[in-house]
C-alpha cells in the first residue's frame, strides 16, 4: 500500500469514526427523549394536583428563583425550620450555602440531597438549587462514565490505526459494547432519580414552605 492509499484509507477511517461518535450521539438523544416521554405519561396527574417539579427525567435537576428576602432572612428561616420536631429533613448552612438531606434513617443508596446557593440582589435574593444523589454516589458514576469514555477513546485509536495498516482489528468490536454500557449506566441513574423522586419532592416542599415561595 502506497503512502497515497494509505492517507486515504486513513481519511476514511476518520470519516467512520466521526459518524460513529455522531450516531451515538443521537441514539443518546433518542434515548433521552424515549426516557422522558415514558416518565410524562407515567407521572400525568389531573389539573387539580400540584405541579411536580420532577415531573421529567433530568440528570441532576436545578432550579432557580428569585425571592424578595434578604439573605440572613432566608438562612435564618431555613435554620427554623430545621430545628422544628417534625421537620422532614436535616442540613447544613455555612452563610450563602446550604445543604438539606433526609434524616439518616430515611435515606437508601438513591436518596436525594438539595444544594442551594444564596445570591443578594437588588430586589432580595437568588436561590440556586441542584438535587443530586450523595456525593459518593455521584463520583462512582463520574467514574464510570469517564472510564467508559476513556475506554472507547483508547479502543478507537487502536483499532483505526490497525486497519490503516492491514492489520486485525477485532478490538473495535469493543465499541458497541461500550456504548450498551453507557447506555446501561445511563438507565440505572434514572431509576435510581425514580427511586428517589418522593425523597425530592419532600425536600423541595420543605424549602417552598420555609422560604415562602414556589421554586420550579
Amino acid at each position: 500500500m502506497d503512502q497515497s492509499e494509505k492517507s486515504r484509507s486513513f481519511l476514511n477511517l476518520v470519516r467512520i469514526w466521526i459518524w460513529s461518535i455522531n450516531s451515538a450521539r443521537l441514539k443518546c438523544a433518542a434515548f433521552r427523549i424515549l426516557v422522558g416521554q415514558a416518565n410524562s405519561v407515567s407521572t400525568t396527574t389531573p389539573s387539580a394536583q400540584p405541579c411536580d417539579p420532577f415531573a421529567e427525567y433530568h440528570v441532576r435537576p436545578r432550579f432557580q428563583v428569585e425571592v424578595p428576602h434578604a439573605l440572613e432572612e432566608i438562612t435564618s428561616r431555613i435554620r427554623s425550620g430545621l430545628k422544628q420536631e417534625n421537620s422532614p429533613c436535616q442540613g447544613k448552612i455555612n452563610k450563602d450555602f446550604v445543604t438539606l438531606q433526609l434524616h439518616t434513617d430515611e435515606q437508601h443508596f438513591w436518596s436525594p440531597q438539595l444544594t442551594l446557593s444564596i445570591e443578594k440582589t437588588e430586589e432580595g435574593s437568588l436561590l440556586r438549587g441542584l438535587y443530586g444523589p450523595r456525593p459518593t454516589v455521584w463520583t462512582m458514576f463520574v467514574f464510570f462514565y469517564t472510564a467508559i469514555g476513556f475506554s472507547a477513546l483508547i479502543i478507537a485509536i487502536v483499532g483505526l490505526t490497525n486497519r490503516m495498516f492491514d492489520e486485525p482489528s477485532n478490538i473495535l468490536w469493543w465499541i458497541p459494547v461500550l456504548l450498551i454500557a453507557f447506555l446501561s449506566l445511563y438507565w440505572v441513574a434514572y431509576k435510581g432519580q425514580k427511586l428517589s423522586h418522593d425523597q425530592m419532592v419532600k425536600l423541595h416542599q420543605f424549602l417552598e414552605d420555609t422560604v415562602g415561595v414556589r421554586c420550579q
